[in-house]
This record gives structure tokens, C-alpha cells and sequence, in this order.
């Protein structure tokens, strides 16, 4: 008897899918599936979205817009599955009234994120990007800097990625606190992490690094009367997203020297609208690319392709 493939037609936008390793793809190619790329070589717009997803059965999708509007148009949708774990660019709400289960990548990017975190604490704390632009002019004057080992390191946010930064603080001798709405208390105890409040955190803490998802509870987080509290030569991190950090207090307390300094990978609008931060050197500005890891992208891309199966079918596949 010949077999009859399947004839799902899925949308891929994100754009490093299957650039590292080609066997996310071959699984769906070998599904039967009609897979449709990102055109663009970029984020899609909401109007390149909604022209794109008007037929499709499923989606992997990246930071590219899935609002009301746009899962409007997707009548043949029948599963979300996300290239990472946020879900800030996804109307959830609407997704589970029309009953199209979204899935999440998770843990697969988690060890990238934390290991970008640990860099940009690095990076702030010594200047290391100010050094090395000196050094290219041939300028070898010395800039004193501050240390990390010893000090105070604030999570907030104790789940996948906080747990791996704490895990690599612990090599440098750091106290650990820990402020999250879902406490692992026997995490916490087992590892020597403190949870504490909002306040004490931002009051205690040396290295600040924000591991938290965007939601309306968590927009502007860290604004005015956060940055008043933290110390002086505080190092805020942020690798999570953005709008957690109000980006008009950032450049305040930057500019008013209210903090050492911040390493920040995520803003609200991508590149930043305020250029100001552009030209700050007590900022090391990263692209959204703490999990641009050809590791991650290999686990997030076979994941994402795994999920997707799962919500199409119903049937559950190994991971290797």
C-alpha cells in the first residue's frame, strides 16, 4: 500500500531556523508538510503576517507578530509553536478561545541566555567594550573598573535561566537572592538562594539580572523609584524583554550616573527608539541575541519542529 503524506502547509519566521542544523526541517519536509520560509531575511511586519498566514495549518514562530487581528485571518490554524519560550508577540487569549495550542521551546535556548547574562555583567562591570574601543586607537590609559567576585547578584526570576545563572554565580562566590511570584523554595534552600522582596533585591544587590516574561504585571518593572533604590554601583542585566525596564529611567539613571552600569539585549522596539543609549559608554547593547547559540539554535529548531508535529497529529516524537 503506498503511503498518503500529510498535507499541512506550515509558516517558519524565524530567520536562523534550520541554518545550523538542517534536521528540523527534514523532519517536516519529511512529514509531508508544505513548509513556507521567512521571505524577508527579518522580522515580518503585522501586514506581511496576515498575507502569509491566511492558509496555513501550523506556525513556528519567532518575535514576529501574532495579534488578534493577524490569528483572525489564520482560519486554518491549528497549532502555534514557538521558537523560544515568550509569548509577549502572541495574543494568548485569543489563541485559546479559537482553541490553537500554542507550545513553547523550553529550556532550549536556557544555558545560552545564562551564559550571555554572565557576560554582560562582565562586560558592565569592567568596561571591557570601553577598554577595547581605547585600545584600537592605541590608547592603553588604565580605567579602574568594579569586581564580581564576592559580591551580591539580584535574579529576578528564579525559573530555567535564573537557575543557570545562579548556578555559574556560584563559581564566583556570589550571594544569590531571588525575587519571583513562583517560588522553588526547596530549590532555593537546596542551593543556598535567598527569596526576598522586590524592594530588598534592588536595595541589596550589586548585579541585578532580570529573567522575567513580559506581561502587564511585569511592563516597567524597573523605572524611576527602582533605580532610586538600587546602588550606586549596581550592574542591572536585562536578557528577558523589553518594556520590563521603562528604557526613559534607564537612560536617566545611566546618564545621572545613578548605577555602575547596564548590559541590556532586549528593548521595547528593536533597534532602540531613544538613540541616546546608542551614545553612553556605561551600556553594552546587545541585538536579542543572548540565544544565538548554534547549541540553541540546533535545540530551539528541533523543539519548535517537535511541538509542531505533536499539535498537528497528536503523536509524541523523541527528541534525538
Amino acid at each position: 500500500m503506498v503511503q498518503v503524506k500529510n498535507t499541512f502547509k506550515v509558516l517558519i519566521t524565524p530567520r536562523s531556523f534550520g541554518k545550523s542544523s538542517s534536521k528540523p526541517l527534514e523532519l517536516l519536509k519529511e512529514k509531508g508538510y508544505e513548509v513556507i520560509l521567512n521571505p524577508y531575511g527579518r522580522i515580518m511586519s503585522r501586514e506581511e503576517m496576515m498575507t502569509h498566514i491566511v492558509d496555513v495549518d501550523g506556525i513556528i514562530i519567532g518575535v514576529d507578530p501574532l495579534d488578534r487581528e493577524i490569528l483572525k485571518r489564520a482560519t486554518s490554524l491549528k497549532a502555534i509553536s514557538k521558537y523560544g519560550v515568550g509569548t509577549d508577540n502572541i495574543d494568548m487569549e485569543y489563541a485559546k478561545k479559537k482553541d490553537i495550542p500554542v507550545m513553547r521551546a523550553v529550556g532550549a535556548n536556557a544555558d545560552a541566555v545564562a551564559d550571555f547574562a554572565m557576560a554582560l555583567m562582565l562586560a558592565v562591570a569592567r568596561r571591557i567594550v570601553t577598554v577595547d574601543a581605547g585600545c584600537r586607537k592605541l590608547c592603553w590609559d588604565k580605567i579602574t573598573t568594579i569586581e564580581m567576585y564576592g559580591k551580591t547578584l539580584g535574579l529576578i526570576g528564579l525559573g530555567s535561566i535564573g537557575k543557570r545563572v545562579a548556578r555559574r554565580a556560584s563559581g564566583f562566590d556570589m550571594k544569590v537572592l531571588a525575587f519571583d511570584t513562583f517560588r522553588d523554595e526547596t530549590y532555593a534552600e537546596e542551593n543556598g538562594i535567598k527569596y526576598v522582596s522586590l524592594e530588598e533585591l534592588l536595595k541589596e544587590s550589586d548585579f541585578i539580572s532580570i529573567h522575567l516574561p513580559l506581561t502587564e504585571n511585569t511592563r516597567n518593572l524597573i523605572s524611576y523609584k527602582q533605580f532610586e533604590m538600587m546602588k550606586h554601583r549596581a550592574v542591572l542585566v536585562n536578557t528577558a524583554r523589553g518594556g520590563i525596564v521603562d528604557e526613559n529611567a534607564l537612560l536617566w539613571a545611566l546618564k545621572q550616573k545613578r548605577i555602575w552600569g547596564a548590559g541590556i539585549d532586549v528593548f521595547e522596539k528593536e533597534p532602540p527608539e531613544n538613540s541616546e543609549l546608542l551614545n553612553l559608554d556605561n551600556i553594552v547593547i546587545g541585538s536579542h541575541c543572548a540565544a544565538s547559540t548554534y547549541e540553541a539554535i540546533d535545540k530551539m529548531g528541533m523543539m519548535a519542529a517537535l511541538n509542531l508535529v505533536e499539535c498537528l497529529e497528536g503523536k509524541k516524537f523523541p527528541a534525538d
